[in-house]
């Protein structure tokens, strides 16, 4: 049998534990959003170790890619042309007389 000291510290870190868990549970919807990518990373990783997990000397060789020599060319890049406030998206070079600016976000569809 525990002596009376140890029956009030165990009692008292019983009490305190279902404090923090009822606390948590009160406020899990200012702290749930922010901790559930993290967890779930977490989860993710625990359950399913990669290779950046093993010791160095047991990684597999990275597999590159096999390179044939008929690969298609690289796409150009998008330009936003500018003139007299209309505003055009093209792959070939601003018209004469128009502002090139910089792309803002994603082009999801250029002209053939």
């Amino acid at each position: 049998m525990r002596s009376r000291t140890e029956r009030t510290v165990f009692t008292a870190l019983a009490v305190v534990l279902m404090a923090a868990a009822a606390a948590a549970w009160w406020t899990r919807d200012a702290w749930l959003p922010h901790a559930g990518p993290w967890s779930e990373q977490a989860w993710k990783k625990i359950t399913r170790p990669g290779p950046d997990t093993l010791p160095p000397g047991k990684r597999p060789a990275q597999a590159q890619p096999a390179r044939s020599g008929a690969s298609e060319p690289a796409a150009p890049e998008p330009r936003k042309c500018v003139k007299d406030g209309r505003t055009t998206y093209t792959d070939q070079p601003c018209p004469r007389g128009s502002q090139e600016l910089p792309v803002d976000g994603a082009v999801t569809s250029l002209p053939r």
